[in-house]
């Protein structure tokens, strides 16, 4: 047999073994956002880059995941935040989602956390309208002076026109999408309209069930990821996975993003494109 035969065998009997699995605690409830609607007054909204890093929560003396379990940070990291709930992401920069995710899932502390910033976006305790929360936050990271903190900036645009200008700007720079924040809005946990994300393409999740083995210049290689959406769709994603992804593939029962061009009239997404594996939570 030859040895990337045996290699790939090796990976996929590996990779379906079952996972260790995080044990959550509370879940913050945080407040998610809608998909942008054309339906509404653009100079109502405060819009931001919608940064691909890993949400995360401040309870005031403890970073908590989105599912609930407390990152191991440095105590450098935190020892100036304030003791206010903060909502965020934490982030290395644009096309460094994987660098982020390696970083902040570790069991234990280390000097990667030195890489990367907790953007805030909201004070889910705050009680006041967007407007006010935004101005709130701004002061509240002038005087907190911790390098490790900072306000994702956000700005205001005319029209629909300027929003499209913008999101074709920033996409063509490598950014994730806008974000749009209603100034009147309150914080609230769950999907909300006073919250809407746009992109320009339609990203999606999946997990990976299985594989189909690769041919031509791929044999002895994965060729393709099978997955299942949440829908219960099943369908194969060959493109967008790098040679090493294709030797060393994500795990059966692993969560993934992919991005595709609308659906079948089977509800199988069109042209579907491996993005990456959403590892967020702390192992």
């Amino acid at each position: 047999m030859k040895a990337k035969q045996f290699g790939l065998l090796a990976v996929l009997f590996i990779s379906s073994l079952p996972l260790p699995t995080t044990h959550a605690g509370n879940k913050p409830d945080l407040m998610l956002a809608k998909t942008y609607r054309q339906d509404i007054d653009i100079s109502q909204y405060w819009i931001s880059e919608k940064l691909d890093g890993i949400r995360a929560y401040w309870d005031g003396s403890k970073l908590i995941s989105r599912g609930g379990n407390v990152f191991a940070v440095p105590t450098w990291f935190t020892e100036n935040f304030p003791s206010v709930p903060l909502d965020g992401e934490l982030w290395m920069g644009r096309r460094r989602y994987e660098e982020t995710s390696s970083v902040v899932r570790k069991k234990q502390a280390h000097d990667g956390w030195k890489q990367v910033r907790l953007m805030l976006f909201d004070l889910p305790a705050h009680g006041g309208t967007y407007k006010q929360r935004l101005a709130a936050m701004q002061q509240l990271v002038a005087q907190t002076n911790s390098p490790y903190l900072s306000v994702i900036k956000q700005f205001r645009l005319a029209n629909e026109i300027e929003l499209m200008r913008h999101i074709q700007s920033i996409t063509d720079n490598g950014g994730e999408g806008l974000m749009l924040h209603r100034q009147s809005g309150y914080y609230a946990g769950g999907r909300s309209n006073d919250l809407l994300k746009l992109k320009l393409f339609t990203d999606a999740e999946a997990v990976v069930i299985g594989y189909r083995p690769g041919k031509g210049q791929f044999e002895g290689l994965v060729g393709s990821l099978k997955v299942r959406t949440e829908q219960g769709i099943e369908f194969y994603i060959g493109s967008g996975l790098s040679r090493e992804q294709r030797l060393n593939p994500p795990p059966v029962t692993s969560r993934i993003t992919f991005r595709h061009q609308g659906l079948t009239k089977n509800s199988v997404p069109r042209f579907p494109v491996f993005l990456r594996v959403r590892n967020e939570e702390p192992e």
